[in-house]
């Protein structure tokens, strides 16, 4: 008989480096889904893993392998640490995302590291993981896969928007769930406010001091990207080769390379969203503490902007990763193709037994 309720750990590294998110939630199902987020929480990296991260895509297959293992090892540390500081005992399955080296679906490829089978030995617990290869395995992009979550566990808003290292945003069209990324956030405002000696632009406050290029601007918003139709994804590889140079070739003090780029941000934000009029549109990741953007994308949009819980903000990634494990372990479809482009909808990820 299949359970009503599952008690999971949902793992979460994404690709702004700010650490790892921890949920511990349970999923009860009856007709709908509901959940409740028991315990959260984010496990900064340290300078070392920062570093380690930064420079995954430059590893050969070898190097990658090497990684992959000592991340394993590493994750499973992190992971009884949480486990320990809660006291958490009862628990049905680890659902982990591990953290993505390479993701190229237009090759066929993409890799995640820290989904090594032996992390259910290290935590004796059943895991859940690598979430992403079979979808591009079927054609798909492989990404994003939070959109089955804004579906099943936030069906009361229009859009589902994410600012981390990347916007991403899902909603639903024709009586579909259609998602996809929207540009770079976190990943490149972080990148150089970090040569300020800053981890993180504190509400935006520097960006707000400068001024904005007009001719980088307009070479942002054109990139061919923007014009694509979905399914579309985007990576750090793709980062690296486009927006990095093009802004660097300007030579512009940091806080007008911060303005620039959140305007930019607010522009290509406004461009979906405003696809719906009267909207309401759920927005959640780090970027929601960057009181500037979220100013400037209420100037482009009239739409309702909702800003939730703090637990919702910060963990609902981790959060779906962790209701992703769950619906994996009831070989129910948890990755949709017409999110990712795969050929059928099905039920990805691995199950691995202490």
């Amino acid at each position: 008989m299949m359970k009503s309720e599952h008690k999971v750990i949902g793992v979460m590294s994404g690709t702004s480096l700010d650490g790892i998110d921890f949920v511990y939630a349970t999923f009860q199902f009856d007709d709908t889904w509901q959940f409740k987020i028991i315990h959260s929480e984010t496990i900064p990296y340290n300078s070392q893993w920062v570093e380690n991260l930064k420079g995954l895509v430059s590893y050969n297959f070898d190097g990658l392998k090497e990684m992959d293992n000592n991340y394993t090892n590493f994750l499973s540390m992190r992971i009884k640490a949480f486990m320990d500081k809660y006291e958490i005992e009862d628990v049905d399955a680890i659902c982990s995302h591990g953290h993505t080296a390479l993701h190229q679906p237009e090759n066929g490829l993409t890799y995640q590291i820290g989904n090594m089978p032996h992390l259910a030995v290290l935590l004796g617990k059943k895991v859940v993981c690598d979430f992403r290869v079979q979808d591009v395995e079927l054609g798909g992009q492989g990404a994003p896969l939070v959109p089955i979550g804004d579906k099943l566990l936030f069906s009361e808003y229009d859009f589902c928007l994410n600012l981390g290292g990347f916007a991403n945003i899902s909603s639903e069209v024709k009586l579909e769930r259609i998602a996809y990324d929207i540009c770079p956030v976190n990943i490149v405002l972080n990148h150089y406010v970090k040569q300020l000696g800053f981890d993180y632009d504190n509400e935006g406050q520097i960006a707000s001091t400068g001024i904005i290029n007009e001719t980088l601007l307009s070479k942002l918003n054109d990139l061919v990207f923007y014009k694509a139709a979905y399914p579309k994804s985007l990576g750090l590889e793709w980062v690296d080769k486009n927006i990095f140079p093009l802004i660097n070739s300007f030579q512009l003090e940091i806080k007008d390379v911060l303005k620039t780029f959140v305007e930019h941000i607010a522009v290509q934000l406004a461009a979906e969203i405003n696809k719906k009029n009267d909207a309401s549109v759920l927005v959640t990741g780090g970027g929601v503490y960057n009181r500037y953007l979220i100013d400037r994308l209420r100037t482009y949009s009239q739409n309702n902007i909702v800003i939730p819980s703090k637990s919702i903000i910060e963990f609902k990634e981790a959060l779906i990763f962790a209701f992703l494990g769950v619906l994996k372990l009831r070989n129910e479809v948890n990755c949709l193709k017409s999110v990712t482009g795969a050929r059928e909808n099905h039920s990805s990820g691995k199950v691995y037994l202490p």
